[in-house]
């Protein structure tokens, strides 16, 4: 099926959005289109825009914002998420938002397809006093929304008001995983290298926050989850054991090359997903850590702070969004007490989303 990008939609019909004005672009490695032109070239060799400013991802989020928005009338934003909450692009395109209501500008945002679909919810909404770089607003870790969607949401249901423009993409639709568009993949950031780190991202980057390897340091960020005290068979024993939708897990022995345990084997599980439609990744990351915590309780960790800006919460509180979450996983939760947790959330985020949903 034939899919027109926000950023093509633009450049072929909504070209007046930027007539007259000084425009900066909010852009990354993953800013291409179909034939994998860069948005920011093809803004720069056009004749009818007058691109003054380029910015990374994290622009504007701790930057000073003023410096900012000086010399740029519009700011255009387009950067491939991944449909996670705690995946910082959507709290950056937040701050932008913010700084262009502060300072009187336009913001366009440039939509983009949620990779792992946008049907599927799951999670607790993030509590006010887990608010940081990977979570400003209550959503919950699987939003299966849009960036122009959750610009929408963002503007209205949290007060901010900016001069807001969403050109949607043509052709995309909910159910669609990213493998069924037609689009390139290009790595949004390096430790999402594949869809396949996409679609465990929800649960394991939960992992961020233990003293754990998530298998940074190898070819399948995320897809791993390992220390060099675990053993790897006993622990995808009493993984599969669960039996949890979708994912089965195998045993692995993995080294990784930076980060933590770097040059250590590490015994674990590589996470196998076998029918995407079912799969829980939120759920699966939450039982991955009450499961090692049950078999290994004298070596499991928590990461300390500091982490991604904040200094004094843990980072898994952070992460999860809820200090909650964190006691079912200490309490050695089952996946229907952890599933159920968040059952009244989801069906009130649902509700809540349903008058910014601009796809079918």
């Amino acid at each position: 099926m034939t899919i027109l990008l926000g950023a093509e939609v633009l450049l072929r019909e909504r070209l007046p959005l930027l007539q007259g004005a000084r425009v900066g672009a909010v852009v990354h490695p993953a800013s291409v289109l179909s034939d994998l032109s860069h948005t920011a070239d093809l803004l720069f060799g056009h004749e009818s825009v007058n691109l003054v400013a380029l910015f990374g991802p994290q622009h504007g989020a701790r930057a000073e914002k003023e410096a900012m928005m000086r010399d740029v009338d519009t700011l255009l934003y387009d950067l491939q998420d991944v449909g996670t909450r705690v995946y910082t692009f959507i709290h950056t395109m937040a701050y932008c938002m913010e700084a262009c209501a502060q300072f009187g500008k336009r913001m366009v945002v440039l939509d983009r397809p949620n990779p792992i679909n946008g049907r599927q919810v799951e999670g607790n909404l993030l509590g006010d006093r887990f608010r940081s770089f990977v979570g400003l607003h209550p959503l919950p870790m699987r939003h299966g929304m849009t960036v122009g969607e959750l610009a929408l949401l963002f503007n209205r249901e949290f007060g901010i008001g900016c001069d807001l423009t969403v050109v949607a993409m043509k052709g995309w639709k909910r159910a669609m995983w990213f493998d069924q568009t037609d689009l390139p993949w290009v790595m949004p950031s390096p430790n999402v290298p594949t869809l396949d780190s996409a679609i465990v991202y929800p649960g394991m980057v939960l992992v961020e926050g233990t003293r754990l390897s998530e298998g940074r340091g190898t070819t399948r960020p995320f897809e791993f989850v390992g220390a060099p005290y675990i053993g790897a068979r006993g622990l995808a024993q009493e993984l599969n054991s669960l039996g949890l939708p979708g994912i089965h897990f195998r045993p692995a022995y993995f080294q990784p090359t930076f980060q933590k345990w770097a040059g250590q084997t590490c015994g674990g599980v590589q996470l196998h997903v076998r029918q995407r439609e079912i799969f829980e990744p939120y759920l699966t990351g939450v039982a991955v850590l009450v499961t090692i915590r049950k078999l290994h309780p004298e070596q499991f960790e928590w990461r300390e702070p500091p982490y991604e800006y904040e200094l004094d919460r843990l980072p898994i509180e952070i992460l999860c969004g809820s200090r909650g979450i964190v006691d079912l996983i200490e309490g050695g939760a089952s996946p229907e007490q952890i599933r159920e947790s968040w059952r009244s959330d989801v069906a009130n985020f649902m509700k809540q989303r349903e008058p910014y949903l601009l796809y079918e």
